[in-house]
This record gives C-alpha cells, sequence and structure tokens, in this order.
C-alpha cells in the first residue's frame, strides 16, 4: 500500500473542492483533491448557472475569471410570473448589485483547467473512497487507484463530495442534526442551443404549476417545468415540452420561445436538506454534503462558495497564525447562512409552485402575495437582497 502525506485533503472536484483546494494552494497550503469519478464526468456534468457576487469575488481573487469575465452574462434583475402579470424585480437599482449567468461546468473545467499550472493535484478515479479517524489527531483517507491501495495521512478532511458522497457518512449517526423537507414535485429541464425567450430569467406560476426560463448563453437557453414527483423522461418526448414552454413562456416574453434539438433532458427531484453537524473532529463538510435547497433562487453553488469562503480563511489562519479560532466557528458561521438560503429557497418555491392538494384558498394567497410584491419596494429589496446573496 501506497502511503503519503498531505496538510488538508479534500473529497470531491466539484466547485467547492476545486475552489478550498485553489484558495489553499494561493497560500502556499499543502493540498490534494480526491475524485471517485474521472474528468470527463465531472466536467460534463449540467448544474446552476447564476453566480452571486460571493461567488466571483472568489474567482476573481484567484485570477481564474477570463472566461467568465469575457462569456457571463451580467443579469441587473429577473422576472416573477403569475398568470399575465409579470414583475420585474431591479436587483441592480435596489442592491447596487448585479449576477452572472456562467454554467457550473463552464466554471468546473476553468478551476480543473487552471490545477497544473497552480501545483494542485487532482486525483480523478479513487475508487472505494473511505474516511478513516476523523476525530483523531491523525485522520487519513483510504481508496484505489488503478489497482494500487493507497492511504492519504491529512491534518484535516474536507469533505465537499456532494449528498451522496462518504464524509458525511463518517459522522457518528448518533451526532448528526439533520432536517429535511422533500418537495411533491420535480424540476423537468431541457438545454438547447436556441436564443432566450427572454433577456432576463423569467420564473413563472400560473394554472399549470411552476415554470422557469433561463439561459447559458445568447444562443444557450435552459428552460424547466414542474412535474409530479416520480414522472418519467420517457413521458416527455421533446415535442411534448416544447409546447408545454411555448404556452407559459410566449405570452410573457420579449422574444417567444425558440425550439431547437435538445444538448440535454433530466428531471430533478427538489428538496431542502441541512446536516447541522459540519464539523466531527478534522472533518469540514462544505457544499452539497451539509445542505440542499430546491434550484427556486439558485442558492446552491452559491452557499457552497460561502462554505469556502469561511473554511479557506479559518485553514489559513489556522496555518499562517496558528489561529484556530477560525476552525471552531466554522460551523456556526456556515450555519448563519445556509438557514437564511434555505429560507429564501423555501420561500420562492412555496410562492411559484402549485402543490397537490392545493386549496382556492391557498392559490389566491399566492397571487396576492406576487400583486403585494409588485406594488412594494419594501418586499422587492428583501426579494433582490436575497437573490444577490446575503453578506458573508
Amino acid at each position: 500500500m501506497s502511503v503519503r502525506r498531505t496538510k488538508v485533503a479534500i473529497i470531491g472536484s466539484g466547485p467547492a473542492g476545486l475552489m478550498l483546494g485553489h484558495l489553499l494552494r494561493a497560500e502556499g497550503i499543502d493540498c490534494l483533491i480526491l475524485e471517485r469519478q474521472d474528468r470527463e464526468y465531472v466536467e460534463s456534468r449540467i448544474r446552476a448557472g447564476v453566480l452571486e457576487t460571493t461567488t466571483t469575488d472568489l474567482m476573481h481573487r484567484l485570477g481564474i475569471d477570463a472566461r467568465m469575465d469575457s462569456e457571463g452574462l451580467i443579469e441587473d434583475g429577473f422576472n416573477l410570473a403569475d398568470g399575465d402579470q409579470l414583475v420585474r424585480i431591479d436587483i441592480k437599482a435596489l442592491t447596487g448589485k448585479h449576477v452572472t449567468v456562467y454554467g457550473q461546468t463552464e466554471l468546473t473545467r476553468d478551476l480543473i483547467a487552471a490545477a497544473p499550472e497552480r501545483d494542485l493535484e487532482i486525483v480523478f478515479q479513487a475508487g472505494d473512497l473511505k474516511l478513516h479517524d476523523v476525530d483523531s489527531a491523525r485522520p487519513s483517507v483510504t481508496f484505489v487507484k488503478d489497482g494500487l491501495a493507497q492511504t492519504i495521512e491529512a491534518d484535516f478532511i474536507a469533505g465537499c463530495d456532494g449528498f451522496h458522497g462518504p464524509s458525511r457518512r463518517a459522522i457518528p449517526a448518533s451526532l448528526a442534526r439533520e432536517y429535511t423537507q422533500e418537495y411533491p414535485f420535480g424540476w423537468l429541464g431541457i438545454l438547447a442551443d436556441v436564443p432566450p425567450c427572454h433577456d432576463e430569467l423569467i420564473y413563472a406560476n400560473g394554472p399549470r404549476g411552476f415554470a422557469l426560463a433561463s439561459m447559458r448563453s445568447p444562443t444557450r437557453s435552459r428552460y424547466y417545468i414542474q412535474v409530479p414527483r416520480g414522472e418519467k423522461l420517457e413521458d416527455w418526448p421533446e415535442a411534448r415540452l416544447w409546447d408545454e414552454l411555448d404556452g407559459r413562456f410566449n405570452p410573457l416574453s420579449n422574444h417567444g420561445v425558440t425550439r431547437g434539438p435538445a444538448l440535454e433532458m433530466s428531471i430533478a427531484p427538489l428538496r431542502s436538506y441541512v446536516f447541522e453537524t459540519m464539523r466531527h473532529g478534522r472533518l469540514f463538510l462544505a457544499g452539497d454534503a451539509a445542505h440542499i435547497v430546491p434550484p427556486t433562487g439558485a442558492k446552491g453553488l452559491n452557499l457552497a462558495a460561502s462554505d469556502i469562503a469561511y473554511l479557506s480563511d479559518a485553514l489559513i489562519g489556522y496555518y499562517g497564525r496558528n489561529d484556530d479560532s477560525g476552525l471552531l466557528h466554522y460551523q456556526e458561521r456556515a450555519l448563519s447562512r445556509i438557514w437564511k438560503a434555505e429560507r429564501f429557497s423555501w420561500t420562492l418555491t412555496r410562492l411559484m409552485h402549485s402543490f397537490p392538494g392545493q386549496s382556492p384558498f391557498e392559490r389566491r394567497m399566492q397571487i396576492a402575495e406576487l400583486d403585494y410584491l409588485a406594488q412594494s419596494m419594501a418586499m422587492q429589496t428583501a426579494i433582490a437582497e436575497n437573490y444577490v446573496g446575503l453578506p458573508l
């Protein structure tokens, strides 16, 4: 068995793990990233595309921002719609900030491409990955690569390996504090190389439920509609989905829905989830390993970035100043922001979706809420502040 040592072993090469690795290497802190999948798989995952300032600031700090700055779309507002009422939230005027539309897939590719020149090692296809002795002073990770069993000994382990990864399972069940909310629907999404139907995102609710019109670039669109939980992709041929999108967005949008062959179609279930035990011994959780939000409001990737802002500062303080206060308070700081983002995503999800068994009274409450929002600068400001991201 091969044995190596590093200061921080990072599990997972999604944006959270990659950003943490780059931030630590920029300060000369030894670390490496272990990833169960191969590079092609990691770089092809279709995920979110709206970046808060928190996330873009980290990319600027790292200097891995050239493609994001040149290809990302600056969005100064977005829209909420119910029926034929379209309410624009002018986030630039209300907060002085904006969001950037840049796909998580592209962000991941940028971070991976920059790794070799910055001496950040990523071990792909690290199979049978297990964490050991995380509550001791010498935690370790074992895995198999090319048939060879290997061990990484570390000072700390950062679990950035998503909801289904092994890091969270390394924490004893007796110490787990977790909260979950399953929603009775999912999002059916389609990605296509067609121009967006509107100049800014539209979150829409109507008689048939939720729909989202978004974009990845001026020539690539991403659409979603609400479907019942358990719906099968084979029940949705492309023509049926485009017909549904026509009916939802042609009356609302500036340009109308343009059809094209799907680059990708998928159905994602919606859940809210928080695992509050984000620290156990020398193991720290970040990103989807510790929390999931519904995609309504685009908080998933951005919450992972804020976790990494806290965790990287804590580790840099520990190694640079022998200050462990950041590590001691990481969980508390991260959870404060996580729960506020969970609240925003939960609130927007309840406002913009049709729920099974929803009464006529509840539907009228949704309509009244959006009508009030349309007339209230204070409420629009609250929505805008949450959408662009609360301060760290």
